[in-house]
């Protein structure tokens, strides 16, 4: 059976992974809910492996189809472009309904806050500490980000590594060090709104910069194994782009409240 085809879209091929991550989802949450009733992980763990196994296996396809058997044509990579553009304006209003809710909370403290914010019997963190140095290290990711896709541009590869490998291990400390002040905070996510808003804008802020280190992780690797090129490395660029976002929310995030809101 011929395999040419006579336009340039992309039709993708059966697969069985949208069900399986599907599947994985649903184990995952289903979970989260015994974990936080039972205090048993197993579930949310069986889950978990589920989703990382098929996310492998989908993103495995994914870059066979675009590197070697030259699904992405000019169009399809026009839409894939279009798809992340939405994906992250999706992104943005998300992150903007925390920021409505925090200034919605801040600007007019309700009296059972005390008419104060921060609430009474919250103490917040200093910004000039780990905030700080959060901010600084996401800046300079976002450096090391720009100056493997320029390096990548002109065909450079070691120095396209070196800016992939500093980005990625940037993104780990970062984690790292959120993960410490989380437990150095004297306040919960139960306690008041403040809490209850902190935890969740900095925590899916959190998920959002693994996700980003995962996918620049991905694309450190292809890049290894020489999946990209000067004119054909859209899935890099995605990532990348996916990175100013994530440096871009924390900016609003340590300003409004981190330092403002303290």
């Amino acid at each position: 059976m011929s395999t040419h085809s006579n336009h340039p879209f992309h039709l993708v091929d059966y697969s069985p992974w949208p069900l399986m991550g599907s599947i994985g989802a649903m184990i995952t949450v289903s979970g989260m809910v015994k974990w936080f009733h039972q205090y048993d992980a197993s579930l949310i763990l069986l889950g978990n492996i589920i989703t990382i196994l098929t996310v492998y296996q989908w993103w495995r396809d994914v870059s066979r189809e675009s590197t070697f058997q030259g699904m992405h044509t000019k169009m399809v990579t026009t839409g894939l472009r279009w798809g992340m553009i939405l994906f992250i304006l999706s992104e943005v209003l998300f992150f903007v309904s925390f920021f409505w809710t925090f200034f919605h909370s801040s600007l007019s403290p309700s009296t059972e806050l005390g008419l104060l914010w921060p609430p009474m019997g919250i103490n917040p963190f200093n910004p000039f500490q780990i905030p700080l140095l959060n901010t600084m290290i996401l800046l300079t990711s976002g450096i090391t980000v720009t100056w493997a896709h320029h390096s990548l541009m002109e065909n450079n590869h070691s120095q396209t590594t070196q800016g992939l490998f500093f980005t990625v291990i940037l993104g780990i400390y970062f984690s790292m060090l959120q993960m410490y002040e989380y437990n150095e905070s004297s306040f919960m996510i139960n306690d008041s709104v403040f809490g209850s808003i902190f935890f969740l804008a900095t925590g899916f802020h959190g998920i959002h910069v693994l996700i980003g280190t995962t996918f620049l992780l991905v694309c450190l690797i292809r890049h290894l194994n020489n999946h990209f090129s000067k004119s054909h490395h859209f899935g890099f660029e995605a990532a990348a782009w996916y990175w100013h976002f994530v440096d871009i929310v924390w900016l609003f995030l340590y300003v409004s409240i981190y330092w403002w809101g303290s």
